[in-house]
């Protein structure tokens, strides 16, 4: 998965959303050892300050630990992952929703249509 940003946000915040992403793609594994931050920072081809900000905002949520002589480790608690999931699910519904709404299709519609894709049903 590879780090990409945009110009609309501070870095540090799309760096938490992409970190969250790899954890709850399974990418990071529960309960796994992170990269250093260089490392982590290198790999995204960011300063590391910058990545420790990320990072200690994650510490801040519970989703990652550090242990002052190992590193800093993902949560082994599973349903506090699952919890990010529905989350981000749900922050990405919405967004979907109201992308949709400014098109013209209202939410019962924006569900017909998800589900006609998701069935196979593209109706061109």
């Amino acid at each position: 998965m590879p780090w990409e940003f945009k110009d609309d946000r501070p870095i540090y915040l799309q760096l938490i959303e992409q970190i969250q992403l790899r954890i709850i793609s399974g990418l990071y594994k529960a309960g796994g050892r992170l990269p250093s931050v260089r490392d982590m920072a290198s790999e995204a081809s960011v300063n590391p300050n910058t990545m420790q900000k990320a990072l200690s905002e994650l510490e801040k949520t519970g989703i990652v630990q550090s242990q002052t002589t190992s590193g800093r480790f993902i949560t082994d608690d599973i349903l506090k992952i699952e919890k990010l999931k529905k989350y981000l699910a749900t922050e990405q519904s919405e967004k979907f929703l109201r992308s949709m709404e400014s098109i013209g299709f209202n939410k019962e519609e924006s569900i017909i249509i998800l589900k006609e894709l998701g069935e196979g049903n593209n109706n061109e």
